[in-house]
């Protein structure tokens, strides 16, 4: 009996750890291009445009379909409860000047065929060929729009990482520091070499920097959160990154020139390309439709009839017809002209958009160029202003522990250090993020 109760106690252990185990998720240690990899394979909004062009090759098999053979079957019984009854001349019968009436046909009547039309010319069946395809194109290229902006949305969330670790790095070495001169500080206004004004000032410094690492060690874990969504991490799971700021490499180049064909590389540009293409197509179709159509049909089929539904079957009667069918559009009420002149207006219309999307790019190319020129600046810059405020801050303590400073001293340059870190993060976050909008206007993330 107490076997039986302890394997029960291990059995539901065990489940129960299992369990757990399953609500924390798995754990992934990711770099940057493993992030991006993982995306690919997960993000919802790229599955989606997968889908679109599974569809959109059905769609062309569809439009294909139009133009193969259309073979239909037909069946049918009838139980004519009352014969039809049809008046006749009285002259026929000797009766002249009245009508007798007669009922022609058979109480059940029965047929089964086959039906096959084929199309042989279609002008707009043949644009549509053309189109579908189109079509096609035209998803294929939403998809890399949409792989594109993953690239960067993922690249951007991955940097946000990178760079909240390297202000908590910053801000746990500012507070290792202080800590040990809080430490030192208060052992000397215990000897009463320093007033407790000064004790005061260190730990409001020191609480500030606690306070401040707590605050970005949890916009550290929001940005981890944020990196997940984007790659399409289940929500249980846990990510890891594996880069330093020190592994990415900011290029150093203030000389970027401007490339006036580098919106030819994006997908936005090529999509409003097609999408012209589609509408071009979409006026020849309507211009197509002035053209005849020519079609072959045929059937073949059995008729069944009886007084008697036992002897129904008895006798079958055959019919068979083949054909041609050519139908020659005369006269639409004006209404393919007016079609025809909003088509031209729609194809008018895109190339006046493709154009100012051209303007657009080229604009955002140059934007893009001018902030990561500004933001590499900005970079070296507060990176130089962070090492010269560590070095005032060391020799404010030097020369407050030999007593020619004062605690105000050290104060300010404490505080300068963190206003200097702060700058510097924000600034390297701002490069980081500028360098991935620059590759992005130059069409060079595919």
């Amino acid at each position: 009996m107490r076997f039986t109760i302890l394997s029960i106690l291990i059995l539901l252990s065990s489940v129960t750890l299992k369990a757990q185990d399953a609500q924390q998720g798995k754990t992934f240690t990711f770099n940057l291009q493993e992030c991006l990899e993982y995306a690919y394979q997960n993000n919802d909004s790229l599955k989606n445009a997968q889908l679109d062009i599974e569809s959109a090759k059905y769609k062309v098999k569809e439009t294909i379909g139009i133009g193969l053979p259309q073979i239909s079957g037909t069946a049918s019984l009838q139980d004519f409860l009352k014969i039809p009854t049809t008046l006749i001349p009285g002259e026929i019968f000797g009766e002249p000047g009245t009508f007798v009436p007669a009922k022609f046909g058979v109480k059940y009547q029965s047929s089964a065929g086959i039906t096959l039309n084929q199309l042989l010319f279609n002008g707009s069946y043949l644009v549509g060929l053309q189109a579908s395809k189109t079509f096609r194109e035209l998803s294929e290229k939403n998809y890399n729009r949409t792989k594109a902006a993953t690239t960067v949305a993922v690249t951007k969330a991955y940097y946000q990482v990178l760079v909240s670790n390297e202000q908590a790095q910053l801000l746990n070495a500012n507070i290792a520091q202080l800590a040990q001169q809080l430490k030192e500080t208060t052992e000397l206004n215990k000897q009463g070499f320093v007033e407790k004004i000064d004790l005061d000032r260190l730990n409001v410094i020191y609480n500030n920097l606690v306070t401040t690492r707590e605050n970005v060690l949890r916009s550290l874990l929001l940005a981890n959160y944020m990196l997940r969504f984007q790659i399409g991490m289940p929500a249980t799971d846990n990510l890891v990154v594996k880069d330093k700021i020190a592994d990415i490499k900011i290029e150093n180049d203030l000389s970027l020139v401007a490339d006036t064909s580098a919106y030819k590389k994006r997908f936005e540009y090529s999509l409003l390309e097609t999408q012209g293409k589609l509408n071009a197509l979409n006026l020849k179709r309507i211009k197509s439709e002035y053209l005849p159509t020519l079609a072959a049909f045929g059937s073949s089929s059995y008729n069944y009839q009886a007084d008697k539904f036992s002897e129904l079957y008895d006798r079958k009667f055959p019919t068979t017809v083949i054909g041609l069918q050519l139908n020659v559009p005369i006269f639409s009420g004006f209404q393919r002209y007016h079609q025809v002149k909003q088509a031209e207006i729609e194809v008018r219309k895109s190339a006046n958009v493709l154009n100012v999307v051209k303007n657009g790019l080229l604009l955002q190319q140059d934007a893009a160029r001018i902030n990561y020129q500004n933001s590499i600046q900005s970079l070296n810059n507060q990176r130089s202003n962070m090492t010269l405020a560590q070095e005032v801050l060391r020799v404010s303590r030097i020369k407050y522990q030999q007593g020619v400073g004062s605690s105000i001293e050290v104060t300010q340059a404490q505080t300068a250090l963190e206003e200097a870190e702060n700058n510097y993060i924000q600034a390297l976050y701002n490069a980081l993020i500028n360098r991935v909008d620059l590759d992005n206007a130059y069409g060079r993330i595919q």
